[in-house]
């Protein structure tokens, strides 16, 4: 019967994103493991699914998609009327969630990731930590939040007043994060360490950790 697929890693940051936004809404899907060490997402049927060979591919009956940000939106779109609203509705108001993405996107994980990368996954490939990009990308990532404190000042999330997607982006580098020295970034800003407690404990943040 067809239904939600995602194949993914449950490990992978873009994954989760994915699976967090499914359990938001309730929905009920298949999560079909991709083996990355054997390169499965490198190979056919993978690209069939993703030309670019990078995880997660995403179905919904025939509907396909990939780039995890893509998908959570094509959820929270298509079921805005399950679960946990996750948009903020009004032109304005998307725009504000519009950049919101975009700044999660551009400024917060591409450094946020970088420091999973050095302090977390090349553990797992035999690699030693760089601490000289730790220190480097640790500076970039306290400029992004010297600028979450004060949004957060005025707003209890990022986007609006409600949980949305802006808020959900950040949760899988987030939850990584906090099982590292990096984690007194957040620690030492009252807002954003207020903020990062009430995000990953939600019920769906819970659910995909491993």
């Amino acid at each position: 019967m067809a239904g939600i697929k995602v194949f993914g890693h449950p490990a992978s940051t873009a994954t989760r994103r994915v699976l967090i936004a499914l359990h938001e809404k309730k929905l009920d899907f298949e999560l079909v493991h991709i083996d990355l060490k054997d390169g499965e997402h490198k190979k056919e049927p993978f690209l069939s699914r993703n030309p670019f060979g990078k995880i997660p591919a995403f179905e919904d009956g025939d509907f396909k998609l990939f780039e995890s940000r893509a998908i959570t939106q094509y959820i929270a779109h298509e079921y805005a009327d399950k679960g946990n609203q996750l948009l903020s509705p009004g032109s304005k108001n998307m725009a504000i969630l519009a950049m919101g993405m975009e700044i999660e996107a551009h400024e917060f994980d591409s450094v946020a990731s970088k420091l999973g990368w050095e302090q977390i996954f090349k553990n797992f490939f035999g690699l030693t930590t760089d601490q000289a990009v730790v220190k480097e990308e640790e500076v970039k990532l306290g400029k992004v939040l010297d600028n979450y404190e004060a949004r957060l000042g005025e707003s209890k999330y990022l986007a609006c007043d409600h949980f949305t997607l802006v808020d959900l982006h950040h949760i899988p580098v987030i939850q990584y994060l906090l099982g590292t020295p990096t984690k007194k970034l957040f620690d030492e800003r009252p807002h954003v360490s207020a903020w990062v407690a009430d995000i990953t404990s939600r019920p769906s943040s819970q659910k995909i950790l491993l």
